[in-house]
């Protein structure tokens, strides 16, 4: 993220910023947003985790609240680690309409539904 001294940030912006646990350990980057057309809420952040330089890497939603932004980070940081999110929910194809997923993804997180 180029500018991190205004409250808005482009959603250009966001994707390719990296996401540190609290230790300050590299455990992805954010791919891209999923918004609610409805709300105008951001619902999750797709994380690109593992392989190596784009090849075999695996893209996984987590609730968007449950990432804040760091300054001196440069980053996204998160109390998640990348093992709860890679054993988080399995997702079905269509995961993105699947309100029964949605909730139990939730649910795992310990995070209120964006559409509560």
């Amino acid at each position: 993220m180029n500018d991190t001294t205004g409250a808005l940030v482009s959603s250009a912006n966001v994707s390719g910023t990296a996401v540190y646990g609290r230790d300050g350990s590299h455990i992805g980057t954010i791919d891209h947003l999923m918004i609610d057309k409805v709300s105008g809420k951001v619902a999750y952040a797709v994380m690109g985790f593992g392989g190596f330089l784009g090849l075999g890497e695996e893209h996984l939603p987590v609730p968007w609240h449950a990432l804040s932004y760091d300054v001196a980070m440069g980053g996204f940081v998160t109390d998640l680690t990348e093992a709860q999110v890679t054993g988080a929910p399995a997702r079905s194809e269509n995961w993105d309409r699947d309100r029964e997923w949605e909730t139990r993804t939730y649910d795992y997180y310990g995070i209120p539904p964006y559409w509560v």
